[in-house]
């Protein structure tokens, strides 16, 4: 009977695990808390779904799996750094290029928690310049797809402080006229918008 050898003892997982006590929108007043876990994941199921509707609908050949993998990841560095608001990430090219390389470190630093013969095999998911064009355009959509549903639920929820950032957000969905996010839109948004009753028709 043979035995695998004993191996070194890794935090990444435990650590990473930790992202579900980092919570966003910290300069907003909220009435529905949301933390970077529960983020991480909604945006991985509609990257998830980007992906399939442009490979079934608009031809494309994205790879979905892989997709939907780097989004579970996508704020993994948040970890290390917290939760950045928006407003102050992009507040000046000054600002954007410092963070940019704070996240960069903290790519780093993650990477460096894993045992050394899985770090190659991680790095396509935690370092977002490892992804392709495609994979970074549909992570990114689904992400401001997220805030737009956060900020509507907000607003159902008689919380105003969100209304500037849903009209944002939302222009900015127009304006980017990807097709899967406005099949998104019409086939699955209104949906958010029900009473659980209605949903389980």
């Amino acid at each position: 009977m043979t035995r695998n050898p004993a191996r070194a003892a890794s935090h990444f997982f435990a650590y990473v695990s930790r992202l579900r006590w980092i919570k966003r929108w910290g300069l907003m007043r909220n009435a529905i808390d949301e933390n970077v876990a529960t983020h991480s994941w909604e945006v991985a199921t509609i990257a998830h779904a980007l992906a399939l509707i442009r490979n079934r609908h608009f031809g494309g050949n994205a790879n979905v799996d892989r997709i939907a993998a780097a989004a579970l990841y996508h704020d993994a560095t948040e970890v290390i750094t917290g939760d950045m608001p928006t407003p102050v990430k992009y507040h000046s090219r000054v600002m954007r290029e410092a963070f940019g390389d704070i996240e960069h470190k903290a790519e780093a630093e993650l990477l460096g928690l894993l045992p050394e013969d899985l770090r190659d095999d991680f790095a396509p998911y935690i370092r977002e310049s490892r992804l392709a064009p495609g994979e970074k355009e549909l992570i990114k959509a689904a992400d401001r797809l997220s805030a737009w549903l956060k900020c509507r639920a907000e607003l159902r929820a008689g919380n105003p402080e969100f209304a500037p950032a849903e009209q944002q957000i939302r222009q900015r969905l127009e304006e980017e006229a990807l097709p899967e996010v406005q099949y998104f839109l019409q086939v699955f948004a209104p949906g958010y918008d029900q009473p659980l009753d209605n949903l389980l028709g």
